[in-house]
Formats: structure tokens, sequence, C-alpha cells
């Protein structure tokens, strides 16, 4: 499945040539496909790593910034995140960096997995407040830590009320976009966010959090990692029942013009994921549109 016009083309023979000549003592440990998303696609490794390939040259530049920010994060962090064990090379089998990491166990955050949302949720906000609480060690917004996400709506603007004018004409049947514009433009009406910059995971998604035990236990995909304000943190609840979204909200104790702006990145970018992958990637245009329906359920009653 092709997402990107600069997409590199990789299959598990690519990834087992990448694996056997970088190193040689994991050749022949059964690789099997963990999954794809819109930036890597993965394949186990034997029992205890996890083989991560980007799909484009700009995706690989996340990686990298894995590699050099998890082995500094993850012991500031209670749950578990991503370790990186290998930093694969560029070569003829295949021209980007690539990554290998410590598998990690567990399922993703959903109806079959989790057991309390109300604790649920009120986890995820622990794991929030603790990212935002560690100190930068030297990092600032800029170059690979400075993205969007992590800045104000109002540069964003432009692109998202194309991308609205695109769900109008794709989804308007199915959803009220006429609402959304107006909750979009709900955030623009607010200052800037302001504050002391801090760590942003910058895509807390249910797919991103895996689940053991009906708890959570795990945040993966660092790859949005940057540093930046947090209103755009806050934004993936809406991919979460009410009652978790609920006790985040308790747990956090973020004020209203934070959540306004929280809700307005919330649809910003299910809005933007619509728009860019609605011929190619199915099952995350219908995430977005889930999200979507649930900020207008959730602005409804409040």
């Amino acid at each position: 499945m092709t997402l990107h016009e600069d997409e590199v083309a990789v299959d598990a023979a690519v990834v087992r040539e990448l694996v056997g000549a970088a190193r040689p003592e994991w050749g022949e440990l059964e690789l099997v496909p963990a999954g794809a998303g819109t930036d890597n696609t993965m394949y186990r490794l034997g029992d205890e790593l996890l083989v991560r390939v980007p799909r484009t040259p700009e995706k690989a530049l996340a990686l990298r910034k894995e590699q050099e920010w998890l082995p500094r994060l993850g012991p500031r962090l209670r749950c578990r995140v991503p370790e990186p064990v290998h930093a694969g090379a560029p070569g003829p089998a295949f021209p980007l960096p690539w990554s290998v990491y410590r598998w990690i166990e567990g399922d993703e955050a959903g109806p079959g997995t989790v057991q309390d949302w109300a604790a649920f949720g009120a986890d995820l906000a622990s794991v929030v407040r603790e990212l935002h609480a560690v100190e930068l060690m030297g990092a600032s917004r800029a170059g690979d830590l400075s993205w969007y996400r992590g800045g104000g709506l109002h540069p964003c603007d432009a692109w998202i009320s194309r991308c609205l004018a695109d769900c109008r004409a794709s989804v308007g049947a199915e959803l009220d976009v006429d609402a959304l514009e107006r909750l979009w433009r709900d955030g623009l009406a607010l200052p800037e966010p302001a504050g002391t910059p801090v760590w942003l995971h910058g895509d807390l998604k249910p797919t991103n959090v895996l689940v053991r035990d009906g708890r959570l236990h795990a945040v993966i995909d660092f790859g949005g990692l940057s540093v930046g304000f947090p209103d755009a943190e806050h934004a993936t609840v809406w991919d979460l029942p009410a009652t978790a979204r609920d006790a985040y909200w308790d747990a956090v104790r973020i004020d209203e013009a934070t959540w306004v702006r929280a809700r307005a990145w919330a649809l910003a970018v299910a809005v933007s994921g619509i728009s860019y992958y609605g011929g190619t990637f199915p099952a995350f245009v219908a995430e977005c549109r889930a999200r979507l329906q649930a900020v207008l359920d959730d602005a409804a009653a409040r």
C-alpha cells in the first residue's frame, strides 16, 4: 500500500537483507510483518526485536530523532517507551536510515483491551504530565524538534481551510463540516498559547498506546517528538470514549482555552488526514471520521 508520492518500496526480503548485512547475528531470526502506519512499516524480528523502516526520506529523519532522544527520555518516564538497539544505515537494498528496537509486548488501546476507560484516561494524563515535566536537556524548539503541532493554530489556517473544503465535498453528507469549521474558528479566536515549551510526544492516539492486563503499559512511536506548547498533545483524547476523556480532563486540569485549542487541533489533524489519505488509506480515514464525530458529539453535549 503506497501512501506518499516519494515513498520508497520495501518488503520482507529487503528487510531481511538489511538486517543480515548489518547484524549477521540476527540474520536467522524469524521476520514477521507487524503492521504499517502512515510513517513506517514494521516487522517483528525474533521474539525480542522490532524493525521500523520509514516510508519516505522525511520519515527517516524521525527515526534518527528517536535514536538520539529516547535513550535519554526513557529513564525519566515510568511507562515503557521504545528502546533503540540498532541504527540502520542506508545501503544498496534500501536508501534510507532504519531502526531496530526492543519488542514491547502489549495490545493497542481499544474496547477489547481496556478494562476501565476512566482509569485509562487518568493513566494517559499521568503520562502526559510526566513527559511535559521532563527537563529539556538542552533541546529547543528548533530543527527536527520544531513540529507544527507544538506551535499555534494560525499558521495552519489556510491549509486546514482547504482540508475542510475537501471534507465538505467527500464526507459532507455524513459529517457536519460547517459545525467543524465553526469549532476550528473558535480555536483561532483565542490568544495563541503562551508559557514554557515542553517535550511533546505529538501523536498519543490509541494505536500508539499499548495496554497489558487492561491498563496502559507503554507509549510507542515517538516520530512526532518535539518541543513546543502542549495544546495539540491533548487532541487525541477525542479518539477515546467520553468516560476516558472526562477522566483525562479532571487529571490534567487544563484551562478552558487550552481545551478549545486542543479540540481545534483534534479536528484539524482529522480533516487533514481525510484530505490527504482519502483514496489510499481507508482504515486511517475511518479513524479520522470517528474522531470528527466524537468532536461534534462532545461539543453538542457541552
